[in-house]
């Protein structure tokens, strides 16, 4: 039964799950529990699509069950068939190698099939399997101790928060050189040090990724709770969707800059102007049109309110996009760049709406040295994000001094409108102008 069970274990068919349960004994479905491959998310399981990687990287959120993934792993590799294995297990420290490795609620102990439970040896570090496998512990405080090492395999838990990560690194590489296939797999949430980026631009590295909503274990208010409080902050990107967020050299943004500009936001009635900031895109299916409002408070503070852009739209679907958020936010104008069909730009707006004040800007500067003093706002504190705009966030943090774009895309247009925005609000002095009201 178990066989059949997991032969259909890649089914979503409710019923024909259901079927197979009735059918089974209460040892069956004791031992299915304990199947791995069959819950696993598929980011937990070993790749297979090609057998070179020498590292496997499987870079994850907290909570989304990497510690269960590399007890099994190597539980796996130390009772397979044929001769013992060596498994090198290195942590941050040794009390973490023990506390979470081996003994926690998720590590190799707690992971282990009845019959092929290793025997564990606190004040030896070691793991000694039936079948004569040894695993020993090894800290990323002390790298020397990998020194003389001889290794099959290895697991490398939380890699970025190590001492000495290239020393550690360097010295593990060493010592995996027992057996035909050495490998190591590397559970870790992503921190952009030197060490990891390099591991990761190997091309022998193969890596695997998730988010720690992907793990139904959390109950629904502890994943409503953490997305309420970090969802597209740097924070929540980095550990609960497992993202590697690296700075920029030189950016206008660096993201310490864009945490700590961070508001609870602003109501439309809480501002004394908004405007949105329009960057057309050059043609249909191409850049996207960047559609950003911002406001200004009664204490002169600027506010990001709204990312509101749109991609692969015909000119009238972004125009009409634009006018939305215009009417959402009672806005005082729309600021839109002309340097692309200016007379063609203004014409679909009015059309979208003739009642609406349209101002055309040409640009006479490239859009990073235009952002200079918009970024000397941010700076001072006399600008805020009112909430988290991840696509914003990372062309922001993508602008450098000088003059170059090292963000995502072929261009920086979501921040080159809240650029727009925040001149005309801030940069330029105000002019009295309806604000754009529903009907």
């Amino acid at each position: 039964m178990l066989d059949m069970v997991q032969r259909l274990a890649d089914l979503r068919d409710e019923a024909l799950w259901k079927r197979l349960f009735l059918a089974m004994s209460v040892a069956e479905i004791l031992a299915l529990d304990t199947c791995f491959e069959i819950w696993a998310h598929e980011g937990q399981k070993e790749p297979q699509k090609t057998l070179s990687w020498r590292v496997w990287m499987l870079l994850a959120g907290r909570g989304y069950g990497k510690t269960r993934a590399g007890a099994e792993w190597v539980n796996g590799l130390a009772t397979m068939p044929g001769k013992p294995v060596r498994i090198a297990l290195v942590a941050a420290n040794e009390a973490e190698a023990r506390a979470v490795m081996v003994e926690g609620e998720s590590g190799i102990l707690a992971c282990a099939r009845k019959g092929r439970r290793p025997r564990w040896e606190p004040s030896l570090n070691r793991l000694t399997w039936p079948n004569g496998s040894v695993a020993l512990i090894y800290s990323g405080e002390n790298p020397n101790g990998l020194r003389g090492a001889n290794n099959h395999f290895a697991w490398v838990d939380e890699f970025a928060k190590y001492a000495h990560p290239q020393e550690t690194w360097d010295n593990l590489q060493m010592s995996l050189r027992l057996g035909q296939r050495p490998r190591a797999l590397v559970t870790t949430t992503p921190r952009p040090i030197p060490a990891l980026k390099r591991i990761l631009a190997d091309p022998r590295t193969v890596v695997t990724r998730g988010r720690t909503e992907d793990n139904a274990q959390h109950s629904k208010q502890f994943i409503d709770t953490m997305m309420a409080t970090y969802a597209g902050t740097r924070l929540g990107r980095q550990e609960l969707d497992g993202e590697l967020i690296e700075d920029v050299a030189g950016s206008l943004w660096p993201r310490d800059l864009i945490e700590r500009s961070r508001s609870a936001g602003v109501e439309a009635d809480g501002t004394r102007r908004i405007v949105v900031g329009v960057d057309p895109p050059i043609s249909v299916g191409g850049d996207a049109c960047g559609i950003v409002v911002c406001g200004v408070d009664a204490g002169g503070v600027g506010h990001v309110l709204e990312d509101a852009s749109v991609q692969g739209l015909r000119p009238e679907g972004w125009a009409r996009a634009v006018i939305a958020a215009a009417e959402r936010w009672q806005a005082d104008k729309v600021v839109a760049e002309g340097n692309q069909g200016g007379a063609m730009v203004e014409s679909v707006l009015r059309a979208a709406d003739a009642q609406v004040p349209v101002r055309m800007v040409w640009a006479k500067r490239g859009k990073t040295v235009r952002a200079e003093p918009v970024a000397f706002l941010f700076e001072k504190g006399e600008a805020k994000f009112g909430g988290a705009f991840a696509a914003l966030e990372d062309e922001l943090a993508g602008m450098t001094i000088g003059g170059g774009y090292e963000g995502p895309g072929r261009s920086p247009d979501r921040a080159d409108a809240c650029v727009w925005a925040l001149t005309e609000l801030m940069l330029r002095k105000a002019q009295a102008e309806p604000r754009v009201r529903r009907l």
